[in-house]
């Protein structure tokens, strides 16, 4: 099949959000650009750390002065983002990429393909060609640093949004609870 490049620059919306109970949630990277509607599956975990890694480097950008500090705060987020429709996975995520272009002052996100290939592989950074039509699918958006940090606190509480963590060793909670290593393999409800 044909590599599959999908640009976003700038999107009208972009966000983190899932599906499902939780416990059972599909999270998803969603791009929006007037008709055009980009889902690309990922983990709970790649979503928690792209947030992360993205406020840290706003906070840097801010830190250096390229960028101006957020003097409003993002409007308070009620809940998950909800997720446009159709909802249709494009691919699977593997590899998510932040940068700062310093000309148009705008953030770099990019989440590139899971292959079956590239799995169980050590990671090694590949640098692939946008005109390689061999490479990965590739979702690659551009935002402003007030969009980066909107993102942030959506993505933010998507994740939150999901079990509660056990009171004793922090693992999550299931609704009929869990074994907890903490009482020696006790369920606590």
């Amino acid at each position: 099949m044909t590599r599959r490049i999908f640009i976003f620059d700038p999107p009208d919306r972009f966000v983190a959000g899932a599906v499902g109970t939780p416990g059972r949630r599909t999270f998803y990277l969603q791009a929006r650009a007037r008709d055009r509607i980009i889902s690309v599956s990922l983990e709970k975990a790649q979503v928690a750390v792209l947030a992360e890694r993205l406020d840290r480097l706003l906070d840097e950008l801010e830190r250096r002065g390229l960028v101006e500090a957020t003097t409003e705060s993002v409007e308070a987020v009620s809940g998950p983002p909800p997720l446009d429709e159709p909802l249709n996975e494009a691919f699977r995520a593997g590899t998510l990429t932040l940068g700062w272009d310093p000309e148009d002052e705008r953030i770099l996100i990019e989440a590139r393909e899971l292959r079956p290939e590239d799995e169980g592989e050590a990671e090694e950074t590949v640098e692939w060609r946008d005109d390689d039509p061999t490479g990965p699918d590739v979702l690659r958006v551009r935002i402003s640093p007030p969009a980066a940090r909107a993102f942030v606190a959506g993505a933010a509480a998507v994740v939150a949004a999901g079990r509660p963590p056990c009171p004793l060793c922090g693992a999550p909670l299931d609704p009929t609870g869990h074994l907890c290593p903490r009482r020696n393999g006790q369920r606590l409800n």
